[in-house]
């Protein structure tokens, strides 16, 4: 296996995004639409935060204990705002960042998907199912 290949030969480069002025409703629907488990928040081009699903059944947990009901409670969604519920101080990369170092990172913290960021704006995502898929094309 190479040691020094880019994050940016890997990373998804097809952004699905959130804005602070979208609804938690919305964010709901994005995860499942497209069976994703991490969306950035993006004011233009830049990343101010990043959501997760487990973000979501965090809030929701208390509601969903006592109920029948197999999606999220509207009631408890727009309870929150995007704002007020995302990760605001997020790890980037950079595109030419090693897939090596981004192993590394994702192994020792408590995320699974880091925003690939190029002078600023916000140019992909790579997350561990991203990493798992290289290891299996490379082995």
């Amino acid at each position: 296996m190479r040691e020094h290949i880019p994050v940016s030969s890997i990373m998804t480069k097809t952004i699905i995004g959130l804005t602070r002025s979208d609804d938690l409703k919305r964010a709901e629907m994005l995860f499942n639409r497209h069976r994703i488990k991490h969306i950035p928040v993006v004011a233009g081009e830049c990343i101010i935060g990043m959501l997760s699903y487990t973000d979501l059944m965090r809030i929701s947990i208390p509601e969903l204990a006592g109920s029948d009901n197999v999606g999220l409670d509207s009631v408890v969604l727009n309870s929150f705002t995007i704002e007020q519920v995302m990760v605001k101080n997020v790890v980037t990369v950079a595109p030419e960042t090693s897939i090596k170092d981004v192993a590394l990172i994702l192994a020792n913290r408590e995320f699974h998907a880091l925003p690939v960021v190029d002078k600023g704006d916000l140019v992909g995502i790579v997350t561990t199912t991203d990493l798992l898929n290289y290891f299996i094309r490379e082995f």
